[in-house]
């Protein structure tokens, strides 16, 4: 079953700077493209960090104000000063930056994107190259797949691949993402293996559990009774 990784929806025509990159130059880039950060590379196209609008901004948010030294100053303060005072990308930048391979799966890269608070993520390669970027507007377009071929997913790669059932004997459909299975298999692991892999299959909302089983073999010593699917199951 194929997974949808961060190559399938990144964009690779990727505006970036370098480490002297003037200050204005970086804003005519950002607003040129039409983008909220640029990645910051060296001359061998290795990613050193990220400026984003957040990091432009401190500049207009503390202009005319006097930087005076604070004992007492908070972090997030300090930062906003000297970025404020910064001229080039060097100074500007937040790093190191969080990157993510272009191998990596969706929800890998949204875990990442969640646990490290970015909207973004640079795409490099395995020498830190950059390839790309990925938003969470791109993460969201593995939703946008045609209910048509997640069923195919479901029937192909899931019932008949990996459980061997035969097609028609389970009833599949799929409206809106939303996966729905009807019928009866053997066994109750058969049925736990079929709701688990359904939900991870590429665009799936939801799982709707209307399977039968003649046999529960998670009864026997020795059975291992699957966990829930990460993915709605009901």
């Amino acid at each position: 079953m194929r997974t949808w990784r961060v190559s399938d929806v990144m964009t690779t025509d990727v505006a970036a700077v370098g480490e002297d990159t003037p200050y204005r130059e970086i804003i005519d880039v950002v607003t040129g493209r039409r983008v909220s950060a640029v990645p910051v590379v060296d001359d061998f196209r290795r990613v050193l960090g990220v400026v984003s609008e957040a990091d432009l901004l401190h500049k207009v948010e503390l202009i005319g104000q006097p930087h005076q030294r604070r004992i007492f100053a908070s972090r997030r303060r300090r930062t906003a000063e000297q970025k404020a005072e910064a001229a080039t990308a060097r100074d500007l930048m937040t790093a190191p930056a969080v990157t993510v391979h272009g191998h990596t799966a969706l929800a890998r890269a949204a875990r990442r994107m969640e646990r490290e608070d970015v909207k973004r993520l640079p795409v490099v390669d395995d020498l830190g190259r950059l390839v790309g970027i990925v938003t969470r507007g791109d993460l969201l377009k593995v939703h946008l797949r045609p209910d048509a071929e997640i069923r195919f997913d479901v029937v192909q790669e899931v019932l008949w691949r990996v459980l061997a059932v035969e097609e028609g004997r389970i009833q599949v459909t799929v409206d809106g993402g939303v996966v729905r299975l009807r019928g009866r298999l053997d066994r109750r692991s058969a049925v736990q293996i079929a709701l688990r892999l359904a939900a991870q299959v590429s665009g799936v909302v939801e799982v709707i559990d209307e399977l039968d089983y003649e046999f529960d073999d998670t009864l026997l010593t020795g059975a291992v009774a699957f966990p829930p699917p990460t993915t709605g199951v009901r």
